[in-house]
């Protein structure tokens, strides 16, 4: 019996010091809104420069290839490697880089300009998104203005049964990004055509020869697979082309 009254007089002050410390437990075991108030979720409103530079990254494969002189160095990459006679050197994957590399280096001055007159206005909440795309479009249809065919810029103001413009700048960007498409792929057909020719002439006078020969059982094309890499390494075919290219966008 002294036991169990013992135990009933401790539990008893047990109980009595949680009952006593009981005013300040809900504030410690309840959370208050504050602490479950979502970072960003007050007044500022919804993130927009998040929403713009998800959805710019959706469309940057498109862009690239329709805004850009990707389109251009992919087609004369390509042709190059088809007139060497290397049907999977260099790689895919490795055209496909140095026309990245190649399209960023020739794109930094219009990056930084869209930058500087669309992104930071909208970072510090002066535009709307709207305006910001309105105002980055700008140095991007400057750009590609100065490589648009007057006939291919036509064709499209037709299609999109448009009146005639005053000034290219007034051109929209859907009458824009197609006929700088179409000109960009007429230029690297004609230079891929001239990339042609000397090569052509190599395999013509292998061809010659070998059947002149009588070396029938021989492709052509095992003989002057090599002399044409080994022309274009001594004549250092790569720092021809790409200065070649990279000044034609000057």
């Amino acid at each position: 019996m002294v036991r169990t009254a013992a135990i009933t007089v401790r539990c008893r002050s047990v109980v009595g010091t949680l009952l006593m410390c009981g005013c300040s437990l809900p504030a410690l075991a309840t959370p208050t809104a504050q602490g479950l108030q979502i970072p960003g979720s007050g007044t500022s409103g919804l993130p927009w420069n998040i929403v713009v530079l998800l959805t710019l990254l959706t469309l940057l494969p498109a862009l690239l290839l329709a805004m850009t002189p990707l389109l251009r160095l992919l087609v004369i990459f390509h042709f190059l490697r088809q007139a060497l006679g290397t049907q999977s050197v260099p790689t895919n994957q490795t055209l496909a880089g140095l026309s990245l590399v190649l399209t960023f280096f020739l794109m930094q001055p219009v990056g930084a300009a869209i930058y500087q007159q669309a992104w930071i206005p909208l970072d510090a909440r002066q535009i709307t998104v709207w305006e910001a795309l309105d105002r980055g479009a700008g140095p991007l249809r400057q750009f590609m203005l100065k490589f648009v065919r007057e006939k291919d810029a036509a064709l499209f103001v037709e299609l999109a049964k448009l009146p005639p413009p005053r000034s290219p700048e007034d051109l929209p960007m859907r009458v824009v990004a197609p006929a700088y498409m179409l000109s960009e792929l007429k230029v690297a057909f004609q230079i891929g055509a001239v990339l042609f020719l000397p090569f052509l002439v190599i395999d013509l006078v292998v061809a010659s020869i070998t059947t002149s020969m009588g070396m029938l059982q021989l492709p052509p094309v095992v003989i002057s697979t090599p002399i044409k890499i080994l022309l274009f390494v001594m004549v250092d075919g790569w720092n021809l082309l790409v200065g070649s290219l990279m000044k034609s966008f000057s």
